[in-house]
């Protein structure tokens, strides 16, 4: 999977076989609901305790962290980079805008899981996605919410 034969459905089986509890959230996860948006990036959130274990996943193909385990969970976060860029979120809890806490564990127990490509990738509820996209208070963000949230009202996991 190095940058110049990318295949998202090949990431995708990294980030499964990796055996790590991580979710795609933001829009990626959006576009596999169907929705009408572009993003240049993948973002995960990772359960802290994984970070090891996906990371060495991409070890293989050449993806840089640029951050050690260590300070990713000190700052929360880091990078994963080979030609895509891969967001990583690894807190355990992460406030919204409006001041709900949300922890990945609560996620990952109300988790989805969609086929692409024969990879099995695991998001948050529709809910939930509603719920991360209020980690900021960006314009886009308010778009995808309210996309988002015509899917509650038509029942759409």
């Amino acid at each position: 999977m190095d940058a110049d034969t990318f295949d998202e459905s090949d990431l995708f089986g990294v980030v499964q076989q990796s055996g790590a509890r991580a979710l795609l959230f933001g829009r990626r996860a959006l576009i596999l609901l169907g929705a009408p948006v572009l993003t240049a990036d993948y973002d995960f959130w990772l359960h802290i305790d994984d970070i090891e274990r996906f990371n060495a996943a991409f070890d293989a193909d050449g993806w840089a962290a640029d951050r050690s385990p260590a300070e990713a969970r000190a700052q929360g976060r880091y990078r994963l980079e080979n030609g895509h860029l891969i967001d990583v979120l690894v807190a355990r809890v992460v406030p919204t805008v409006t001041g709900e806490r949300l922890a990945f564990d609560d996620l990952w127990a109300r988790r989805k899981q969609r086929s692409v490509g024969g990879a099995l990738v695991s998001t948050p509820s529709v809910k939930d996605l509603i719920l991360t996209k209020r980690f900021a208070s960006r314009a886009k963000d308010a778009q995808d919410i309210a996309w988002l949230e015509e899917l509650v009202k038509a029942n759409v996991e």
